[in-house]
């Protein structure tokens, strides 16, 4: 068949699908770069949610949930519309990312008003005129990491090749999840060790300093500390760090001694 035998509307059909071929690779290659951006975990999931958006055809916003162990779940979007859907999402404990997470499979919606799957989200979700939906879980090897919910205005807009493009991308996608994490969770881990070793500083310094007021060994010098601690319902390190910042108001006002001519 020549170009002229092509059914009406084929180099149209065959110009989207490469439009949509390079928005994914666009998509794709903005992932690749994240894991040495150094960027801070929300601007990472967001930058991520928004790279989904330019992947799937037909979406206007989208939002990303990182499922935290001992934490609040870390949820952000890419347009305000988005955190009105996924604030209704939680707040009802039903909607597509919640399924798709739990079930570890790719949801779509092309009427959230009249699915029978989430009745007290879908009514809703139809009134800000959201009304199709597709949700994505990341998966790794080992977990399922979060999910990816991508929305728009118009119904039915996503079909099987919107469905297909954005399992491809949620692959990296959720690569790029847990490595954010991974570096969230050893970035708070530096910060816990660095508190642990001030706190400790602090009091020492407080310790020594009772030991030169008061002429008392170290074990009680500390127990001193201890017990007004506990007698002011505070944390040692509190009673500790007044102590040392009141000593060295106390330095900072005494007069500089003059040398001798």
């Amino acid at each position: 068949m020549t170009a002229d035998d092509q059914p009406y509307g084929a180099p149209h059909a065959a110009g989207q699908r490469e439009a949509e071929r390079d928005d994914l690779g666009a998509s794709l290659r903005g992932l690749s770069l994240l894991s040495s951006a150094r960027l801070p975990l929300p601007e990472v999931l967001t930058r991520i949610a928004r790279y989904a958006v330019q992947a799937i055809p037909g979406a206007d916003g989208a939002g990303l949930t990182l499922l935290e162990h001992h934490r609040s779940d870390t949820i952000v979007q890419t347009a305000d519309f988005v955190g009105e859907v996924d604030a209704i999402q939680y707040g009802v404990g039903e909607g597509p990312c919640i399924t798709a997470a739990r079930d570890a499979v790719t949801v779509i919606s092309g009427s959230i008003g009249a699915d029978p799957r989430w009745p007290r989200f879908g009514g809703r979700v139809a009134r800000l005129g959201v009304h199709s939906a597709i949700s994505l879980p990341l998966v790794t090897p080992d977990e399922v990491v979060g999910a990816m919910n991508v929305y728009a205005f118009a119904k039915n807009a996503f079909d099987e090749r919107a469905a297909e493009l954005g399992e491809v991308f949620a692959v990296p996608a959720a690569v790029a999840v847990q490595n954010a994490r991974v570096l969230e969770d050893a970035r708070r881990l530096s910060e816990r060790l660095q508190r642990t070793l001030d706190e400790r500083m602090v009091i020492e310094r407080a310790v020594g300093i009772v030991m030169s007021r008061s002429g008392v060994e170290e074990g009680e010098a500390r127990a001193r500390l201890t017990r007004l601690s506990q007698h002011e319902h505070v944390k040692l390190v509190q009673v500790a760090r007044t102590l040392v910042e009141e000593a060295a108001r106390r330095a900072r006002s005494r007069p500089h001694e003059r040398p001798l001519d």
